[in-house]
């Protein structure tokens, strides 16, 4: 008899919410709901970080054990979409979405993360993977994004919508590069030759960009799928199809132990080579997280990174995507991810249809070049649907909803330099036709 109270205590602390034991989880819920209540929620990082854990986690489990839901990528669709829509209806208080939103946006946190995955994957990368991957993600970005945005236009085209429109405020900003470099730039540009105000011509944008992430993120998790039912399609995180090559250096990647001490280091490592980056950016015209991937990809091709930093990197990626994954994706929710904008596409079907074709487009075409050019389709596919997100917010999501977080580096390659790309063409077809 007196068995089962230590059974069912054994059970209780060993059930999980996400990654934390149910215990801890409800004492730091049960004390989140006081401090709301007083009004005393502490608008500093550990203030943030523990909302953002209460919720974040949470929902993440009710994604991941939704029927139909977990297999479209439910727990990343839950954890970012769904506080937007809370958000929205004001379910979430008032003195939490403050807390949240100053965090994200004076703190820099997702430049933060995507500097650590950045770095630590590469850094924990096999060389000769690094190389050839590269160059032919390149490839199949630029057919990808130029086959897409002839169907996207086509597509316009059979639904009566006008060209121009369709190119400059629809397929554009999809493959832009996000908001901060891909949305706003244009929004810029659009405002200097065309008969708008900057504000008028950014509302007109960011809702396709947003809509297009999400398309993307539903894309990532139905290829994820795919992969688990044909594993010859995967190289589950791997992009190169060959058998010697890997993502990661060595067996090390399988290894559950982490040297502390390592993954410090490789942090220490990340947070110096943002300085170097920040520091070029200052007397180059290249954003800041382009120059610190090419700088980390160069340092690594050439061999300066030696092999503490190497496992410290494999500690560094691993720690950031179980620990940080969640959290941030429901601060982009909270703070970066208007609901507005994404119901505002919904009512608008032809403008619908027109990113769903583009989006799609831009998926099949890279993974049917993926076959053609030694990749695995499944994550080749993945990495360049990246360029349909909100930058590296849409790169976090979409990676996190098809497993593979393991490729932020090819995914920024997709992003930065796609949309850069894009952004360019765009701006400079503009100015010759008006």
């Amino acid at each position: 008899m007196e068995k089962h109270p230590v059974r069912l205590k054994e059970k209780i602390s060993r059930y999980k919410i996400g990654i934390i034991p149910l215990p801890i989880y409800l004492l730091l819920s049960f004390f989140y709901v006081l401090l709301t209540y007083l009004d005393a929620i502490p608008d500093d990082m550990l203030g943030a970080l523990g909302v953002m854990i209460v919720f974040a986690f949470l929902l993440e489990h009710i994604g991941k054990n939704i029927p139909v839901l977990k297999s479209l990528g439910g727990k990343v669709l839950v954890v970012t979409f769904f506080p937007a829509y809370m958000v929205y209806k004001s379910w979430l208080p008032q003195g939490s979405i403050d807390v949240i939103t100053n965090f994200m946006t004076n703190n820099n946190f997702l430049t933060f993360f995507i500097t650590c995955i950045v770095v630590g994957s590469i850094a924990s990368m096999n060389k000769t993977t690094l190389i050839k991957a590269t160059s032919r993600i390149i490839v199949a970005l630029v057919l990808s994004a130029g086959g897409a945005t002839l169907v996207g236009l086509l597509v316009a085209k059979l639904l009566g919508i006008d060209l121009f429109y369709a190119y400059f405020f629809i397929v554009v900003p999809v493959m832009a590069g996000g908001v901060g470099e891909g949305a706003l730039p244009l929004s810029i540009g659009y405002s200097a030759v065309l008969n708008m105000t900057q504000p008028e011509a950014f509302g007109k944008i960011i809702p396709c960009v947003f809509m297009g992430g999400l398309i993307a993120v539903i894309l990532s998790s139905a290829l994820n799928k795919l992969g688990q039912d044909k594993p010859h399609l995967s190289g589950n995180g791997s992009l190169l199809d060959s058998d010697h090559l890997d993502s990661l250096s060595d067996s090390r990647k399988e290894s559950s132990f982490i040297n502390l001490e390592k993954a410090i280091v490789a942090g220490v490592f990340a947070i110096a080579l943002y300085f170097v980056s920040m520091f070029l950016h200052q007397v180059m015209t290249l954003p800041a997280p382009i120059i610190l991937l090419l700088l980390v990809m160069a340092l690594k091709v050439l061999g300066f990174i030696s092999e503490d930093l190497i496992e410290g990197g494999v500690g560094l990626y691993k720690f950031t995507i179980s620990a940080i994954t969640p959290i941030l994706l429901f601060g982009v929710g909270v703070a970066l991810t208007p609901w507005e904008d994404i119901v505002s596409v919904f009512t608008n079907v032809p403008l619908l249809i027109v990113l769903v074709a583009t989006v799609c487009t831009v998926v099949l075409i890279s993974f049917f070049v993926a076959k053609f050019t030694g990749l695995h389709p499944v994550d080749t596919a993945i990495v360049i649907s990246c360029c349909s997100g909100q930058g590296g917010t849409g790169a976090l999501a979409i990676l996190a909803a098809g497993n593979r977080m393991i490729l932020m580096p090819f995914a920024q390659v997709a992003v930065r330099l796609g949309g850069a790309i894009t952004v360019t063409i765009a701006l400079t077809i503009l100015k010759f036709i008006v």
